[in-house]
């Protein structure tokens, strides 16, 4: 029997540790890889290349949502599953609007997260069924019309990067160090941010990536 292979991030790694021994009790699963990051979910998912990747989305430096946007760029087939604490309807709707296939609470028995990777593997979807289908029925109705975009849409990957630092505490020179890029750069970003968000004040910028799941106070 083929397995399938599955790469877990979570910043935890008590988490990632507890949940490769449960996984890998079930003939049909193998965790080829563990990251603490998004930046290293990254890294390891096209490396690895596994066939689920279990995301959790509240992750410094690069979130969960963020890392999936990047994944399914790089790797359109991959299918991931976002495992978090978090019963967040705008949670819920980034996820899938990232390019995520199930949405499991951490909350929720083992069997239910095995259930889900089957099930995302066979090319389902999964949604944990303590998440109101009503939720998931909006969001397709809006899909159906066409009014889903929003300021944040707006925005392009590298500018999410910048803003979830920017709400982590980050200095401008602290930011372009992890990225790799120019103070300058850095402080165009955020002029475009702030122009695109209409937002002009770091504390709302902060309560703004709150809200968007770019960044989580339990970090």
């Amino acid at each position: 029997m083929k397995k399938i292979k599955l790469l877990v991030a979570d910043d935890h790694k008590i988490f990632r540790q507890g949940i490769k021994k449960l996984l890998e009790e079930e003939s049909d699963l193998q965790v080829v890889g563990e990251a603490s990051d998004g930046r290293d979910a990254v890294k390891k998912a096209t490396e690895l290349k596994p066939d689920v990747i279990l995301m959790d989305i509240a992750m410094a430096n690069l979130n969960g949502l963020e890392a999936t946007r990047h994944i399914k760029k790089q790797l359109p087939s991959a299918k991931v599953i976002m495992v978090t604490m978090h019963k967040n309807e705008e949670y819920v709707l980034q996820s899938f609007q990232a390019g995520a296939s199930g949405f499991i609470l951490k909350e929720g028995a083992v069997e239910e997260l095995v259930s889900a990777i089957r099930s995302i593997h066979s090319d389902k979807s999964f949604l944990s069924p303590s998440i109101s289908k009503t939720l998931i029925d909006a969001y397709m109705r809006k899909m159906e019309t066409g009014k889903t975009e929003t300021p944040f849409d707006l925005l392009t990957d590298r500018e999410r990067e910048v803003l979830q630092l920017i709400a982590e505490g980050y200095t401008n020179r602290e930011v372009a160090k992890s990225l790799f890029i120019s103070v300058k750069t850095v402080e165009a970003h955020r002029a475009h941010i702030m122009q695109k968000l209409n937002i002009h004040d770091i504390a709302k910028l902060v309560k703004y990536a709150i809200q968007k799941g770019l960044v989580d106070l339990n970090v």
